[in-house]
């Protein structure tokens, strides 16, 4: 994930719903401190979970949505092996998303051409 690759923000009904106000952001590994996914974080406050609709980076985690909740899995550090979270509906947006374990990542603020 070190290439120069550049991304868009993805505008839709989540990101209006919580004030429009979008960031990128490296997910990193709290144990080994390698950058796990490059995730748009919408809205303020803490980063509890991890919307698959919003992973940009690596490949084997962006398009994981399109599968089943049982089929997809947990998210862990491909450096270390760490177990990070688990999939997830989040019931109340009816989206998939990983779990965070707290305390599990650190979350790094990035250009948008980093």
């Amino acid at each position: 994930m070190r290439n120069k690759k550049s991304f868009s923000f993805k505008r839709d009904k989540y990101k209006t719903s919580r004030g429009g106000h979008s960031r990128l952001v490296n997910i990193c590994c709290r144990k080994c401190e390698s950058i796990v996914a490059v995730y748009q974080k919408d809205g303020p406050g803490n980063l509890r979970r991890m919307y698959m609709d919003r992973i940009f980076a690596p490949a084997e985690l962006t398009d994981l949505q399109a599968l089943r909740i049982n089929d997809a899995p947990t998210l862990t550090c491909r450096k270390c092996g760490e177990v990070l979270g688990t999939p997830f509906i989040y019931l109340k947006e009816k989206r998939k998303a990983f779990r965070l374990y707290q305390d599990a990542v650190i979350k790094r603020l990035r250009k948008l051409s980093e």
